[in-house]
């Protein structure tokens, strides 16, 4: 019995065209009696159906040192920083007066994300939204790498569903794989 290899809008590398293609339909090769399909095919808009042998997996660039697996185990964190250009008095209408948030990435409180003093005091609801937001980033995008996962094993979903697999992969291939700028 046969297995796809292969889904919907993979990008591949079709060999005995010499060319990169997008697999547009899964074809299965179904026999009377038999609940899985005997082979597969694969239609890449080229004129006709093409076997797993035929095709190759297109391999992205990643960034180095890093594995998809690994975002899940990062632990960012918001911590509140001193406001060394207002005290408390001055800064009231700020959510966490004397103070303004910090994103770090780091373990040992190093990197990360944080903001001059002047734009947090221009618009402080917005720098605490965008800092809960880069905390949270890690544990988006696991949720988004489960619904890819969950589409790609192929049981049917309702459209809705389908449209957000579809952006989720958009979404991983954006954060993963290093842009080819030949």
């Amino acid at each position: 019995m046969a297995k796809a290899l292969y889904h919907k809008h993979q990008r591949v590398f079709v060999k005995p065209v010499g060319t990169y293609a997008t697999i547009e339909k899964v074809c299965p090769q179904w026999v009377k009696g038999v609940d899985e399909p005997l082979r597969i095919f694969y239609d890449v808009g080229l004129g006709r159906e093409f076997s797993a042998t035929e095709l190759q997996a297109d391999e992205q660039k990643k960034q180095p040192g890093r594995d998809e697996d690994d975002f899940g185990t990062e632990h960012w964190r918001l911590i509140r920083a001193r406001n060394k250009w207002q005290n408390e008095e001055q800064a009231k209408h700020h959510p966490f007066p004397g103070t303004f948030p910090v994103v770090v990435t780091d373990e040992h409180d190093w990197g990360g994300w944080r903001v001059p003093g002047a734009e947090y005091d221009r618009d402080p609801e917005r720098i605490e939204y965008q800092s809960r937001l880069i905390v949270s980033s890690p544990q988006l995008l696991k949720v988004v790498k489960t619904l890819a996962e969950l589409a790609s094993r192929g049981e049917p979903l309702p459209p809705e569903m389908v449209k957000l697999a579809r952006e989720s992969v958009t979404l991983l291939r954006y954060v993963f794989d290093i842009p080819d700028n030949t």
